[in-house]
């Protein structure tokens, strides 16, 4: 069993939003942490991410809240009132001000939380740090399931830094092509790390985990991704917190991207040889979301064709000359020189497992960027389609 990093505790029931599933979790610090959060840009955001957004822009938090199976979006005043009434509960129940909660909420659009429910829940939440409160599990595992909508497994990950440790959790396996962070995706650490630091880090991090994943798309209106540091284990170098926290929210990231719906593989695709960075992520996120690439690998088609399509409609970018571009499945260049027969049979037999990954080069100067995504099958149009009824 993954445990909580110091100082934080957790509150994991069902409200009844699903009759068979853990729906409500709180992760609650014994006192206020240094926090950082980002969230979605969609015009559609839901009452959860518009209330977070103010409470962690002070950079200090105590306490994560999820809600799964209902995103609370678009709701109108109703819904907001809905957010804001869970947080002072929640709030009431900890001892902790108002402005020290999180809320996020995840799941179907348009629909009311079950207050009723949840009130009945939240009136039997007893502050207190006894044994017997309900503010004493430490289970990490329990929280992750807790928090899952469509996802098919638990998504986890942890590490060590110094004296202190990294819990991460996350879900989203559908309408994810964030500009930010992903659905939900919660860290805690013990850690001490001020205030301004560790926004720095978590940005930074996002920017090449979280913000290279795309499964469709399509961006969520719930996208919220925060960090809360206890500094209970006491203080470490920033720079190899930095590497740590980055090694959990990739492995979280590639989770997601595996997990994705309906997928049965992980696509990587790395751009290097780019004008910079921007423009290697560019290219990349054209490659990995279109259709006929994710289908091609759907069917263990070496089809390069493909990808010289997805890079080519990058218009924008003039630069881009196709007689310099490189593009590899794995180790193996397909394009310019181009593998016989035999090489397309044994490409084929790779692209069958369960990782793929795509290389292009595009020998412009010296940017790069890797982007994580997942291939496309009958399972995900199954799932959407059926997704509230």
């Amino acid at each position: 069993m993954t445990e909580l990093p110091q100082g934080f505790r957790a509150h994991v029931a069902n409200v009844g939003i699903k009759d068979d599933t853990d729906d409500f979790v709180v992760i609650a610090a014994e006192r206020p942490c240094t926090a950082a959060g980002v969230f979605t840009k969609s015009l559609f955001s839901g009452a959860s991410v518009i209330v977070s957004r103010e409470h962690v822009a002070d950079r200090r938090l105590q306490a994560f809240v999820v809600i799964s199976k209902n995103a609370n979006v678009a709701t109108g005043a109703q819904g907001m009132a809905n957010a804001r009434e869970i947080v002072a509960s929640v709030a009431a129940a900890l001892g902790a001000a108002e402005r020290d909660v999180l809320i996020a909420s995840t799941g179907v659009i348009g629909r009311q939380y079950p207050m009723d429910r949840i009130r009945r829940h939240l009136a039997e939440l007893t502050p207190g740090p006894s044994a017997k409160s309900p503010f004493a599990g430490t289970n990490a595992q329990a929280a992750a399931r807790a928090i899952m909508t469509t996802d098919t497994h638990p998504k986890l990950a942890h590490a060590s830094v110094g004296n202190a440790s990294i819990v991460g959790i996350a879900k989203g396996v559908g309408m994810i092509e964030p500009d930010m962070a992903t659905l939900i995706t919660l860290f805690l650490t013990d850690a001490a790390i001020d205030a301004d630091a560790l926004d720095r880090t978590f940005r930074s991090v996002i920017a090449r985990t979280f913000n290279a994943v795309s499964v469709d798309t399509d961006t969520s209106t719930s996208d919220t991704a925060a960090i809360m540091a206890s500094g209970a284990a006491g203080t470490v170098d920033v720079d190899d917190f930095e590497r740590a926290l980055g090694d959990v929210a990739l492995s979280l990231t590639k989770m997601i991207a595996r997990d994705g719906e309906g997928a049965t593989k992980l696509i990587e695709v790395l751009v290097d040889g780019a004008r910079d960075d921007a423009q290697a992520k560019r290219v990349a996120k054209a490659i990995v979301n279109s259709p006929l690439v994710k289908t091609a690998v759907h069917g263990a088609d070496p089809n390069w064709g493909r990808v010289a399509m997805a890079v080519g409609k990058c218009w924008n970018d003039r630069d881009i000359d196709q007689a310099s571009v490189v593009i590899r499945f794995g180790d193996q260049e397909v394009f310019p020189r181009q593998v016989d027969d035999d090489g397309l049979a044994r490409l084929s037999k790779y692209m069958a497992g369960d990782t793929v990954r795509i290389h292009v080069s595009l020998g412009v100067a010296a940017g790069s960027f890797t982007v994580y995504g997942c291939d496309l099958g009958d399972g995900y149009v199954r799932i959407n389609a059926d997704y509230t009824t």
